[in-house]
């Protein structure tokens, strides 16, 4: 059940922890930004993607926080479970994909995995809401 009284959902743990990840890899980021050339420049491709990954983290991060809290209507439902297994999916999968992207573009097509999972997560976690 979500809910305050639910301390071990792994939402409010994911949760927590993408968001402390986001803000040291945007410190790390950070550290270097008054540099013209770090990562290619600021519109480059790696830069920006590096960028997109950070603040995934700490989005997403949130999200998974708000699930946790979310009260849950009908416990171990189809839409709960949907929910939850693409909230953790893509939240995991984005900024990793987002780094693969900058590393390697032509791993772009692998945006498709943590796009997907999170339209099937927020459109269970709507169907969900009482």
């Amino acid at each position: 059940m979500h809910g305050l009284d639910s301390i071990h959902d792994p939402h409010l743990g994911l949760g927590w922890f993408l968001i402390l990840t986001g803000l040291v890899s945007g410190a790390v980021l950070g550290s270097r930004f008054h540099r013209e050339g770090f990562l290619g420049g600021y519109a480059s491709l790696p830069r920006r993607l590096l960028r997109l990954g950070h603040v995934a983290l700490i989005a997403l991060g949130t999200l998974n926080v708000l699930w946790a809290l979310t009260p849950c209507v009908h416990p171990g439902s189809r839409a709960e479970q949907l929910c939850s297994v693409g909230l953790q999916v893509g939240s995991l999968a984005m900024p990793l994909v987002c780094a693969a992207v900058a590393w390697r573009p032509t791993l772009r097509p692998l945006f498709a995995v943590p796009v997907l999972a999170l339209l099937v997560a927020v459109t269970a976690a709507f169907i969900h809401l009482p």
